[in-house]
């Protein structure tokens, strides 16, 4: 039997690659972490601040979701289930590096900055280099978030993910998220209340993207016959 190509599959929705890559077509591990990459990143990112400790984790996580994909369940979704695995490898480097401690925000009056991540009208070169200047500051206003607030804020603001999968994915109850998530635009309120960016912010670029879906691939067992 001829084996298609990871191109020949792109329109298969997860579950179905999941079913695939169990029969034996490791390969098509590589469509879960390109799909997933930007997202995983991004919940990472909200934890660790060092690029290649974020880098690391991602790549353990996507290895330990491949040893544990057999217990995937196909009734949800398979981003939940990879970002809780996700968060639990950045809790662990945390823990390793006894930087985990408590934080408190008593803020009130929470702004909505929703409005500062969808703009996506053509600019110039004078524009894209100022939003590029927002952007950086931006970024470094949620990296300054307490962090059980700062992942809620980056999986419904920045991701846009529901409430509820959000809920799913930290174990949290939705009125928890949303009462973090209410403290979390409260501390961004001061800092960012005339700027403007688009959802690029913590991106993760095609190179870095390639870099590691390669490593990954790397690390796996190879495709059985077919």
């Amino acid at each position: 039997m001829k084996q298609t190509t990871v191109a020949e599959n792109t329109a298969l929705p997860d579950a179905a690659v999941i079913e695939r890559v169990l029969a034996g077509e490791v390969s098509l591990y590589e469509l879960l972490m390109r799909r997933h990459n930007q997202k995983l990143y991004r919940v990472i990112r909200s934890y660790l601040k060092q690029e290649q400790e974020v880098e690391d984790t991602m790549q353990d996580t996507y290895l330990k979701a491949f040893e544990k994909l057999h217990q995937f369940r196909s009734d949800s979704l398979f981003s939940t289930w990879l970002i809780r695995i996700g968060i639990n490898n950045a809790l662990a480097r945390l823990r390793e590096q006894k930087r985990l401690s408590p934080h408190s925000l008593l803020v009130d009056q929470p702004e909505d900055f929703s409005h500062l991540l969808n703009q996506t009208n053509p600019m110039n070169p004078e524009q894209l280099a100022i939003r590029q200047e927002v952007k950086q500051l931006l970024e470094k206003a949620i990296d300054n978030i307490p962090e059980k607030y700062r992942i809620v804020y980056t999986l419904r603001e920045v991701e846009d993910m529901p409430v509820q999968e959000i809920s799913q994915c930290l174990d949290l109850s939705e009125s928890n998220v949303k009462v973090r998530l209410h403290r979390a635009k409260a501390h961004l309120k001061e800092s960012l209340f005339k700027l403007s960016v688009s959802q690029d912010v913590f991106e993760f670029g095609n190179k870095r993207c390639d870099a590691l879906v390669a490593r990954v691939l790397q690390a796996l067992p190879h495709d059985k016959q077919v």
